[in-house]
């Protein structure tokens, strides 16, 4: 890493711990900064902040004092998923106190280049794509996952050196911290409503994922979903070389024509050849075919990279069969765009869906056309009824109703025959029920997998 020397004995307030926040006030410290760090979690019930406390680090937990500002703090990092509406962000603003996520530090600290890949949907399926290719095809240097998609990014960045790359999802939330944030290759996968409770409205949401090209110039490339007229007027108003990827036409990047997947002039593969199915996945698959052949991977190692690729782990995940019928897990459709997306790569007549979570207040009106000739949907959590109502206006007879995701599966099978799918997609956050749709992904995967044991213990 670059050992730089900005926050040498300077003081600095690490807001929030979690992955990213333990990250951020581990490489300051090493970086020789004086770090404070200040978490909602009591000090008994935070082991993170108990093993920040041993390294000497400056721990304040089980609340959010406003007179820890009257330090004369350098800098804060931020958690980002804290508000700017929280009193300790808008004081720090107030005071004229810069503020950056951990993402920022990343940057600042790498030896690697970096390509960052952010959008609504799709960004982590993208990214694992990239990251599968490059790793492919190099032979003395490394492609790093890294950032929102659960490797704090300055942890990466640490031991990436300057002949490896750091293939980093980078969300909103962490883009709205960023200064010098400069990426070699930047993706945006697509722009739809998401986040607004948190960035206040969409003209916020949209400007907020654009700064994934703001330090960008014309020597770097960004790589563009052109099936989405909001996102080409962007590309207006850019340094940055843009490189479109498309579904509805050809252009000059990455297209698909006659079911095949192009980049430039050059054939790379056939629809029905990519791993993981989805319509989306398409999109997806363009972009990291586009983000591949800018990096210099010749067409034969992406296509066969994307023929092998089997997906993400909770993103419309491929588990396996139990007596011929198939599980899927997709339990990462926190939003009824993503459970949207996730249904078109399916046969709706030997389709069993299992859905609900976290009551936020919205319909699922727009759920309705998607569910039309489905065979039966399986719903628990808080939205249940109102999942129910959406299913009924699709014309679904076969409504059942269960405890959470793990009771779904018993229920699903039940009712599968041969041949029938079933799929978590549930259209919600998890967290009326679970701490975050990866513990409720984890948890559908044991019930599929021990309703597996059973019916092979019974056979």
């Amino acid at each position: 890493m670059k050992n730089i020397t900005t926050y040498k004995n300077k003081k600095v307030l690490v807001l929030g711990l979690a992955k990213s926040g333990v990250s951020a006030a581990k490489l300051l410290h090493d970086l020789g900064a004086f770090v404070t760090v200040n978490d909602g979690k009591p000090f008994e019930e935070n082991p993170e902040a108990q093993d920040l406390l041993a390294l000497g680090i400056k721990v304040i937990c089980g609340s959010h004092p406003i007179e820890l500002l009257d330090e004369d703090f350098f800098m804060m990092v931020k958690n980002p998923g804290i508000p700017y509406t929280h009193p300790l962000v808008q004081k720090a603003q107030e005071k004229g106190l810069p503020i950056i996520t951990e993402v920022e530090l990343a940057y600042q600290i790498s030896e690697a280049p970096i390509i960052a890949i952010t959008g609504t949907n799709g960004k982590t399926t993208t990214t694992t794509m990239i990251e599968h290719i490059l790793n492919a095809g190099m032979e003395d240097s490394k492609a790093h996952l890294a950032g929102n998609i659960g490797y704090p990014a300055s942890t990466v960045a640490k031991k990436a050196t300057n002949e490896d790359w750091l293939v980093m999802e980078v969300s909103s939330f962490q883009l709205m911290g960023t200064k010098q944030f400069h990426p070699k290759i930047a993706v945006l996968t697509n722009l739809y409503e998401a986040h607004l409770d948190y960035h206040g409205s969409w003209e916020n949401y949209v400007a907020a994922k654009w700064r994934i090209q703001q330090n960008m110039n014309s020597d770097d490339y960004l790589v563009l979903n052109w099936n989405q007229e909001e996102i080409q007027e962007l590309a207006q108003n850019t340094n940055a070389t843009v490189v479109p990827f498309s579904t509805n036409e050809i252009v000059n990047g990455a297209y698909l024509y006659h079911d095949m997947l192009y980049y430039k002039d050059e054939a790379i593969l056939a629809v029905d050849e990519i791993g993981i199915p989805g319509t989306h996945n398409i999109e997806n698959a363009l972009a990291a075919i586009a983000t591949a052949a800018l990096w210099g991977m010749d067409a034969q190692t992406i296509a066969d990279t994307l023929r092998s690729f089997s997906g993400v782990k909770h993103r419309t995940q491929y588990i396996g069969k139990v007596d011929d019928v198939a599980f899927y897990n997709d339990s990462k459709a926190t939003n009824i765009l993503a459970t949207q997306k996730a249904l078109e790569g399916f046969d709706p007549h030997k389709l069993i869906l299992l859905c609900g979570g976290l009551d936020r207040g919205n319909d699922f009106d727009p759920l309705v056309p998607s569910l039309k000739g489905i065979k039966a949907v399986v719903l628990f959590g808080q939205t249940k009824y109102k999942l129910e109502d959406a299913a009924k206006k699709a014309g679904v007879t076969s409504i059942y109703f269960t405890e959470n995701a793990e009771t779904a599966v018993d229920t699903a099978f039940e009712l599968g025959e041969k041949g029938d799918t079933v799929l978590l997609s549930p259209a919600n956050a998890s967290w009326d029920q679970y701490d975050n749709f990866e513990i409720r992904g984890d948890r559908y995967m044991a019930a599929v997998e021990q309703l597996n044991k059973t019916k092979r213990s019974s056979q």
